[in-house]
C-alpha cells in the first residue's frame, strides 16, 4: 500500500526558499513539492546581479538551479505565477492566473521589493529599483540610450548598480542621505576608503542629499535637493532599501509587522505556514543578508523533516562582500563609543583597515577593508563572545596586517566551527564540505561545487574550500586536485610544456596529436594556450599561428559592438609630440572617427573605424601598434618626474618610455601594465600593475602583481635598486618567469598568489646567475619581434582577406 505523500508549497522561487528545498532534499524529506514564481526564470543568484549589470556573467551564468533541477527532484515549478492567496479553510493556495493548488504545508518566502522614496516625479519614466533581472534588463538598455545617471542610495546595491552603469559607459554620480556609503555595515574610516576607492574607479558623489523632486516631463531628467541644488540625469536608480514583500500574508490574513511575523520555529499564525528570508520578521527583527536567511532555512528543513533541531534564536549580523572588486567585512557592533576599546589599524599603501571593539575585554564587532582574511575568524570571535587574549590579539592583527612584516595567508580551517558558512551565496557550511569529502570521497573543488553549491556563484569562498579539502584530505589532496588546462586534456600546463620541450613538439596539432587531446582540433580554450606556449618555448623559429589566435589578435586590432574597430597608437610613457597629436587629429577627421578618448593608460584611442579604413588609418599614422588588443604590454603609465615636478627625485618619464620601447610586443601570459612614479606620492599609480616602480633618492622600489580590474590587488613589495641597469635586470627576470611559470590567461595577480612572492624573490633576487639567464632569454625573444602592423600593410593578401574583402 502506497502512503500518499504531504504535499509541500514554496511560494517564492528566490534563494531563501529553494535553499530550503535543498536542504529538505538533502534530509529525505517526503513531500510532493510544488514551487511558484513570479518571475519568468527559475532560481538565480540575485547577488550576482551585478556581474550581469557589468557584463561579466549572463543571466544563464547566474541561474542555480535550472529547469533540469526541478524535473530530476520531480518538483513541479510554475514561472510566471504569482500566488495571490492562501485559502486557510479550503487548504488551497490561488494563483494570479486562476489557479488552485491543494496544501498540508506551505512555505512563504516572497523576499522583497525595492523601496521607491515617496517624492514627486518618482513614477516617471526612466525611474528604476535594482531588484531583479527585470531591472537589470532595463538599466542595460537605459546605457545604450543614455548619457548620464543618478543612484540614489549609497548602500550595497546602489554601490553595484553605480558600478554596473559606470562599466556600461554612463556618467553617474550616487546621491546619498548621509555623509558615509554603507552605513550600516561600515564605520567611517571603512567608508571613507571605499568611497575613495569607487571614485578612482570612475563613480561620482553626492553626499549629504536629501532628494525631494524627480524633475521632467514624462521622462526624469534631473533630481532636486532639499538645499536648493539640483542634479542632472537621464535616468534614475532607486537603491534606498528594500521592503519585505508581504502582500500575501496580509491578503491571507497572515500576522504581519514589518514582515510577516514568525516564532523560533519560522512558524506563521497560520497553522501549517512557513515563512523564510527577507519578507520574515523574527522576534522583531527582518533580515536583509544571506547568511541568516540560509540558517533559517536549514531550522525549518530540519523542523519539516522532522529532524530534531535547536530553535532558531536569530543571528549574529555578518558582512562580508565585494563591492566593484573591493572586500570589506563587519560583524556585531562596528562604530565606537566612550564604553568601547578600539584596536585597529590602517595602511593608506595597501588600502587596508582592520578594527576590532571591546567591551570589558569581551569582543563585541569589527570591520576589515581590503584584506578580510580573518573574518571567519572573527566571525566566530563575536558570536561567542570571546575575551580579547595575546594569543588571539597576534593571531588576528599579526605584524602584517596593515603595516610591515609578512601578513597571514590564510584563516586556519581546523579552528572553524561545524556550522559556520563557508559560502554565503549558496548557504554550504564547513560540515557539509567535509561530509562531502569523507562520505562521498570527493577530492576536487568541482566536485565539491556539484555537491553542495559551494563556489558555484562568485567563487569567493574557493580559497576556503581548498583549505578544507587540504585538511581533510592530507598530503593526498595536491596529487587528486589536478586537472587538465581544459576538457580536452587531463594534462596540467606544466606537463604540457614539458612534454613539448621532451618530445620537441613544433605545433598546436603535433601536440594535440601527439599528447592525446580528447578533441583533435582542441578548443577555444586550449588552442591560445598551446600557441602561447610553443612561442614561449620556440621565439626564433615557432610561426605563429594566428588561427589559434582571439579574434582581436587575428586583426591585430579591437572590434567593438558595432563591428566598428579601435585604433590605438603606442605614446611611449604616456608621452607624445605636437606633431603626433596633428598626425592623430588629421586621420580622425579624414576617416570620420566617431571618439578620440584619452585612456587609463595615458593614450589615445581612435574608436569607431570602419573595417575597411583600419590598414589606411594606420598607415597614414605611421606610429607603432599600442597592441590594445593583445597579450602583452599594453601601457607603462608616468607620472612628469623629475624632469618637472617638485616633489620628483627620478626621471620617471625617461624611464617610462625606455621599458616600454623594450618590451612592447612579445607575448605574455595574459596583459602586461606597467607604472613608474618619480617619488613616493604614487600619481602614476604603481600600486594596481602588473610591474610598478617607485623613485625614491636612492634609487627605484619594484613592486609586483598589481590588478585595477575585476579583481584588484594592491602590489607586493618586490625589491629595491640603486640603478637604472639593476630596475632593468630585475624587470626582465619577472616578466621572463611570469612567461615561463604562467598559466594562459593568467594575471601576474594570481600568477604571484598561486607562485608564492617569497619563491619568486628566491629564483630572482638570491640567485643571481639564474636572474641574468632570465634576462637573457626575454632578449632573444624580444629580438624576434616587429610590429605586427607593419607585417601587415606589406602583406597585401592578408590585408585583403581581413579588412578589403567584398561584401556579398
Amino acid at each position: 500500500m502506497t502512503v500518499e505523500r504531504e504535499k509541500l508549497v514554496l511560494i517564492g522561487n528566490g534563494m531563501a526558499g529553494v535553499g530550503t528545498i535543498e536542504q529538505i532534499l538533502k534530509l529525505g524529506g517526503a513531500y510532493d513539492i510544488t514551487v511558484f514564481g513570479s518571475e519568468p526564470h527559475p532560481n538565480y543568484n540575485r547577488i550576482m546581479l551585478s556581474y550581469v549589470l557589468e557584463g561579466s556573467k549572463t543571466i544563464e551564468e547566474i541561474v542555480l538551479n535550472d529547469r533540469q533541477w526541478y524535473a530530476d527532484h520531480n518538483i513541479t515549478l510554475h514561472t510566471g505565477t504569482t500566488v495571490i492567496r492562501i485559502d486557510e479553510a479550503a487548504r488551497q493556495i490561488i494563483t494570479d492566473n486562476g489557479m488552485s493548488v491543494p496544501y498540508d504545508k506551505a512555505i512563504i518566502a516572497t523576499g522583497s521589493n525595492s523601496f521607491i522614496l515617496p517624492v514627486p516625479g518618482s513614477d516617471k519614466e526612466g525611474v528604476v529599483g535594482f531588484r531583479d533581472i527585470a531591472d537589470c534588463d532595463a538599466m542595460i538598455a537605459a546605457a545604450k540610450q543614455y548619457r548620464t545617471a543618478a543612484v540614489i542610495g549609497g548602500g550595497l546595491l546602489g554601490l553595484e548598480a553605480a558600478k554596473g552603469l559606470v562599466n556600461l559607459g554612463m556618467d553617474v554620480t550616487v546621491v546619498h542621505l548621509l555623509e558615509d556609503l554603507m552605513e550600516r555595515q561600515l564605520d567611517h574610516n571603512a567608508s571613507s576608503m571605499l568611497q575613495a576607492e569607487l571614485a578612482r574607479q570612475g563613480v561620482k558623489f553626492a553626499m549629504g542629499k536629501q532628494t525631494i523632486e524627480l524633475t521632467g516631463d514624462e521622462r526624469v531628467n534631473g533630481l532636486r535637493f532639499s538645499d536648493g541644488t539640483e542634479l542632472a540625469a537621464d535616468f534614475v536608480v532607486m537603491a534606498v532599501g528594500i521592503k519585505p514583500n508581504t502582500l500575501l500574508a496580509q491578503e491571507s490574513g497572515i500576522t504581519v509587522n514589518r514582515g510577516i511575523v514568525v516564532d523560533d520555529y519560522l512558524q506563521t499564525s497560520m497553522p501549517g505556514v512557513y515563512s523564510v528570508g527577507e519578507c520574515t520578521e523574527h522576534r522583531g527583527i527582518c533580515y536583509g543578508l544571506v547568511a541568516p536567511l540560509f540558517e533559517q532555512g536549514s531550522v525549518l528543513a530540519k523542523h519539516l523533516c522532522g529532524v530534531q533541531t535547536q530553535p532558531y534564536e536569530g543571528s549574529v549580523v555578518a558582512t562580508k562582500l565585494k563591492i566593484s572588486g573591493v572586500d570589506v567585512f563587519s560583524a556585531g557592533e562596528f562604530t565606537e563609543t566612550a564604553e568601547h576599546t578600539v584596536i585597529s589599524a590602517k595602511d593608506e599603501w595597501k588600502r587596508t583597515y582592520k578594527k576590532i571593539l571591546l567591551k570589558n575585554n569581551i569582543i563585541v564587532g569589527a570591520v576589515l577593508f581590503g584584506d578580510v582574511t580573518e573574518s571567519a575568524n572573527l566571525q566566530k570571535l563575536v558570536k561567542q563572545g570571546a575575551e580579547m587574549t595575546d594569543e588571539i590579539y597576534s593571531e588576528v592583527m599579526g605584524t602584517g596586517c596593515c603595516g610591515g612584516g609578512s601578513a597571514k595567508k590564510g584563516m586556519s580551517v581546523e579552528t572553524m566551527a561545524d556550522e559556520e558558512i563557508v559560502c554565503g551565496c549558496n548557504g554550504v557550511t564547513k560540515k557539509a564540505i567535509v561530509d562531502a569529502v569523507t562520505e562521498n570521497g570527493f577530492t576536487t573543488v568541482d566536485e565539491i561545487k556539484a555537491c553542495t553549491g559551494a563556489t558555484r556563484s562568485c567563487g569567493g569562498c574557493k580559497p576556503v574550500v581548498e583549505q578544507i579539502l587540504q585538511f581533510v584530505l592530507g598530503d593526498s589532496f595536491q596529487q587528486s586536485a589536478k586537472q587538465g588546462i581544459c576538457g580536452c586534456t587531463t594534462l596540467s600546463r606544466d606537463e604540457i610544456v614539458a612534454e613539448i620541450t621532451a618530445k620537441g613538439l613544433k605545433t598546436t596539432k603535433e601536440v594535440m596529436n601527439v599528447l592525446g587531446w580528447k578533441q583533435a582540433e582542441g578548443c577555444s580554450k586550449c588552442r591560445p594556450a598551446v600557441n602561447y606556449y610553443l612561442g614561449m618555448l620556440y621565439p626564433d623559429t615557432h610561426e605563429d599561428e594566428k588561427e589559434s589566435r582571439f579574434v582581436n589578435e587575428r586583426m591585430s586590432a579591437n572590434i567593438q559592438k558595432d563591428g566598428t574597430f579601435t585604433v590605438v597608437p603606442r605614446m611611449y610613457g604616456g608621452v607624445t609630440t605636437p606633431e603626433d597629436l596633428k598626425r592623430i587629429a588629421d586621420v580622425s577627421l579624414k576617416y570620420d572617427v566617431k571618439v578620440v578618448k584619452v585612456t587609463g593608460g595615458q593614450r589615445l584611442d581612435l574608436i569607431g573605424v570602419k573595417k575597411e579604413d583600419v590598414p589606411k588609418v594606420w598607415e597614414e599614422l605611421d606610429m607603432p601598434s599600442g597592441y590594445a588588443y593583445a597579450k602583452s604590454l599594453r601601457t607603462v603609465k608616468t607620472c612628469v618626474g623629475s624632469q618637472f615636478c617638485r616633489f620628483g627625485t627620478q626621471d620617471s618619464m625617461g624611464m617610462g618610455a625606455l621599458l616600454e620601447r623594450k618590451y612592447e610586443r612579445l607575448d605574455f601570459p595574459a596583459k602586461f601594465k606597467m607604472a613608474v612614479n618619480g617619488c613616493p606620492r604614487n600619481c602614476a599609480e604603481s600600486c594596481t600593475k602588473d610591474i610598478g616602480i617607485v623613485g625614491n633618492d636612492g634609487g627605484w622600489e619594484i613592486f609586483i602583481g598589481g590588478n585595477g580590474g575585476i579583481k584588484p590587488r594592491i602590489a607586493d613589495s618586490f625589491c629595491k635598486v640603486k640603478t637604472d641597469e639593476e630596475l632593468i635586470e630585475v624587470c626582465s627576470a619577472v616578466m621572463q618567469y611570469y612567461r615561463e611559470t604562467g598559466n594562459y590567461l593568467e594575471r601576474t595577480s594570481e600568477w604571484v598568489e598561486r607562485i608564492g612572492l617569497e619563491q619568486i624573490q628566491q629564483v630572482i633576487l638570491d640567485n643571481e646567475d639564474n636572474r641574468k639567464e632570465l634576462a637573457a632569454r626575454i632578449d632573444f625573444a624580444l629580438a624576434q619581434v616587429s610590429d605586427p602592423w607593419k607585417k601587415m600593410l606589406d602583406d597585401q593578401e592578408t590585408r585583403t582577406a581581413l579588412f578589403e574583402q567584398t561584401r556579398v
